[in-house]
């Protein structure tokens, strides 16, 4: 079984405003007495899923790329306090903030689950990513808000559908092109901007019709990205990655889509981290404006 269908099958069958209530997760099961108030999320996955449900954390953990709560949550998500980063939690930092509900994922945190649920009721997916959407509804069932969780997930799912329709049948290629200190990666289907690509119609090179996060390449290489469109994301500062290299490669020059002028750069905290629906959102509007003809 997918870890998407692992995911899809957790949650809880209570009913809505029904406590105590029981969760299954990646990590076993945990039950939560009451409507959770103070909320840590621990990374930007959970951030997005509890901000767009009306919810403003007392903690966050956020990415080693990013130094705070991403712009385009920064209105919504209040002033949650730093508990590290999603790889370097701080443990003491998240019991000073007393929570009641602790959100995280297997992948990003299975060792420190043992501790975190000394603290408070801990709800972990399988991972971040191309699971997005199985993520958002565990959390919501966590807090007592599926229903609205669905009604948004819909909501973006018919925005997704109309995306592609108003594209038309020849839609372009489209590639992802991400810069990481020491990697260039082509980002395949199982990541999140895979499965949002996927939602609108909108086909990919062959190399990156993978079932796989994404395939590296070298500077060298880099007439491997090339599509009728290209996007690029830079983790962190684009100074420590290979971005400049691979961009002054004659190679990169020739591409279809640096010729036609539809290379572009793109939020890296909404198309490659945001990893929820408000990212999602963000991303639809962005090929929205370059993909339909005005």
């Amino acid at each position: 079984m997918s870890a998407a269908a692992k995911t899809a099958a957790m949650g809880s069958d209570a009913k809505p405003g029904q406590f105590p209530r029981t969760l299954t997760h990646a990590l076993g099961t945990t039950e939560l007495k009451a409507a959770p108030k103070r909320v840590v999320v621990l990374d930007v996955g959970e951030l997005d899923n509890v901000v767009s449900l009306g919810i403003q954390p007392v903690g966050y953990a956020p990415s080693e790329g990013d130094d705070g709560i991403p712009g385009y949550l920064k209105k919504d998500a209040g002033a949650p306090k730093s508990v590290g980063t999603v790889n370097n939690l701080n443990l003491e930092a998240i019991a000073d903030l007393q929570p009641d509900l602790i959100l995280g994922s297997q992948l990003r945190a299975a060792d420190k689950y043992d501790e975190l649920s000394k603290f408070a009721p801990t709800v972990f997916s399988i991972r971040p990513g191309f699971t997005w959407k199985g993520n958002y509804l565990l959390n919501a069932a966590a807090l007592d808000r599926t229903a609205e969780a669905k009604a948004k997930l819909s909501a973006y799912e018919t925005r997704a559908k109309q995306l592609g329709s108003d594209i038309g049948p020849n839609k372009p290629t489209v590639s992802m092109v991400r810069y990481l200190p020491g990697k260039i990666r082509l980002y395949a289907k199982a990541c999140f901007i895979g499965t949002i690509l996927e939602d609108t119609g909108l086909p990919r090179p062959e190399n990156q019709q993978i079932d796989e996060l994404a395939a590296e390449i070298s500077p060298e290489k880099i007439d491997e990205a090339d599509a009728d469109w290209i996007f690029t994301g830079v983790y962190g500062d684009a100074k420590a990655t290979r971005k400049n290299a691979a961009q002054a490669n004659p190679l990169w020059k020739n591409l279809t889509a640096v010729k036609a002028g539809q290379a572009k750069d793109v939020p890296d905290e909404t198309w490659y981290l945001g990893l929820g629906v408000t990212a999602a959102n963000s991303v639809l509007d962005d090929l929205r404006a370059d993909l339909v003809k005005k």
